[in-house]
């Protein structure tokens, strides 16, 4: 399994479900597992599902990223996986300013990076409008997404960078508003905003919404910068 089976199986909901494929995220991942588990077995391979996972993890980002890449540029913006960042020697002139722009200060320590899965940002001067991370669960990183948050807001230079968490939510940590789970608090408090791949039902709120308001919701973001 590649990236490009997971998409080719995304296009396939796409032609029957439109607009709302992203509710079948999940069952794609479902569909892929077992493909990947067949192959596995024919290899001879024992830790299928170890491997699966960071399969899983890894790819999540890329497909989110396919899928709204179209919209982010219509809104004459760009998107940049967060892994390209991390390179130090030969990032073109444009990559380094867009690394500095979004580069925390810790003083003495250096400037560094945050962990992020993706960079949108204006093409024209390089200016960072969001950052987005992905994962399968809350668990895995919604607060460390917080701490970058509180981190942007320490400087004049990030404190404008809105922090996203796309997720999608299979231990249904988010589906509930009150009584509030940790997870969903981090999301409600320490984020600007939580999107989920989903067809459950989901208490939404300002911060937590479905997949399908992302786009609107960066669209408004774009006026303000």
């Amino acid at each position: 399994m590649t990236i490009d089976d997971l998409i080719k199986l995304y296009e396939n909901k796409k032609k029957k479900f439109g607009t709302k494929a992203y509710m079948c995220i999940s069952e794609i991942f479902k569909e892929a597992k077992e493909k990947h588990k067949k192959f596995a077995l024919m290899k001879g391979l024992n830790d299928s599902e170890q491997s699966w996972r960071a399969f899983k993890g890894k790819n999540l980002e890329k497909l989110i990223e396919y899928i709204i890449v179209d919209s982010v540029r219509e809104l004459g913006l760009e998107i940049i996986n967060g892994n390209k960042l991390e390179r130090t020697t030969r990032l073109s002139k444009e990559m380094d300013i867009l690394k500095r722009n979004l580069c925390i200060n810790y003083g003495e320590f250096g400037m560094h990076l945050p962990d992020v899965d993706m960079v949108i940002y204006k093409p024209n001067d390089l200016k960072v409008i969001a950052v987005i991370s992905s994962k399968v669960t809350l668990r895995e990183r919604v607060a460390q997404t917080g701490y970058w948050k509180l981190k942007f807001l320490q400087s004049q230079v990030t404190k404008h960078i809105k922090v996203f968490f796309i997720t999608l939510d299979e231990d249904k940590t988010l589906l509930i508003k009150s009584p509030t789970k940790k997870g969903r608090a981090i999301c409600e408090v320490d984020t600007d905003g939580c999107y989920i791949l989903t067809n459950d039902e989901v208490e939404t709120s300002d911060k937590v919404k479905l997949f399908s308001n992302f786009i609107e919701d960066l669209k408004k973001l774009t006026k303000l910068h």
